[in-house]
């Protein structure tokens, strides 16, 4: 099978060994990690961009290395060959082998901030992407005094409380360690992380299935949606979280 796989850079290294134990011919391209920041529409209209750029007369499916990533993949429709989403709500998800397994996780503690090396090695903002980020617009990236500089001390003190200082609202880091690291460099930075936050460290077990079986073909109905040519991707409440649904 050939496939063509659009993937978040955050993936880079577990899809790269995924890539080179698959059967398939598998042709990845990698987007930047701050198109998350963008929002929805903006994230969406990049992704398609993308996609409607792929010559599908090349590839029997192309697959997409996201969850569902606060919808900026809602309304991607296939064309003329299938396209493969995991049935995630986040890269977290993926990391962590199972949908079940991301909410249990979760559940069992819901203030718990992520790292792995994809999203410590791939943390530095692109800088045609960062002006257009939601942070940028509404400020999350200033410094204290610079709040205080434009909107005066009181105005400053909710921002910051609101926007700004995301530390308030974690106790844990956990870092998943996925077996593809080279050495000890990425746990070493979370840790340090972790210190300098006051929060609980914890060394989480990662899982390449999901990513393994989406680059290897292996798409079941429970963990992945296949969008047949002449339906869209769109939102389900409920467990299966994505759904096909026909495109306009």
């Amino acid at each position: 099978m050939r496939i063509k796989l659009i993937s978040c850079e955050v993936f880079t290294r577990e899809v790269c060994w995924a890539i080179a134990r698959s059967p398939n011919e598998v042709s990845v391209e990698f987007l930047p990690k701050g198109l998350h920041d963008l929002g929805a529409p903006r994230m969406f209209a990049r992704i398609r961009e993308i996609f409607e750029a792929v010559d599908e007369t090349k590839y029997d499916a192309v697959a997409m290395g996201y969850g569902l990533c606060n919808n900026g993949l809602v309304g991607l429709a296939a064309r003329t060959i299938p396209v493969v989403i995991p049935r995630a709500h986040d890269c977290i998800a993926l990391f962590l082998g199972s949908k079940e397994r991301y909410l249990d996780a979760f559940n069992a503690n819901p203030a718990t901030y992520y790292l792995t090396s994809g999203w410590i090695e791939r943390s530095a903002p692109d800088a045609q992407l960062s002006q257009f980020s939601i942070k940028e617009q509404l400020g999350m990236n200033m410094t204290w005094e610079e709040l205080v500089e434009k909107y005066g001390e009181d105005n400053a003190e909710y921002l910051w409380d609101q926007l700004v200082d995301h530390a308030k609202h974690y106790n844990r880091l956990g870092y998943i360690e996925m077996g593809v690291e080279p050495d000890s460099r990425f746990e070493e930075f979370a840790k340090a992380r972790a210190q300098e936050k006051k929060w609980r460290f914890e060394k989480m077990r990662g899982d390449l299935s999901l990513i393994r079986r989406l680059v290897d073909g292996d798409w079941n109905e429970e963990d992945f949606l296949v969008i047949q040519p002449g339906y869209k991707l769109a939102t389900r409440h409920d467990a299966s979280i994505v759904e096909a649904l026909p495109a306009e």
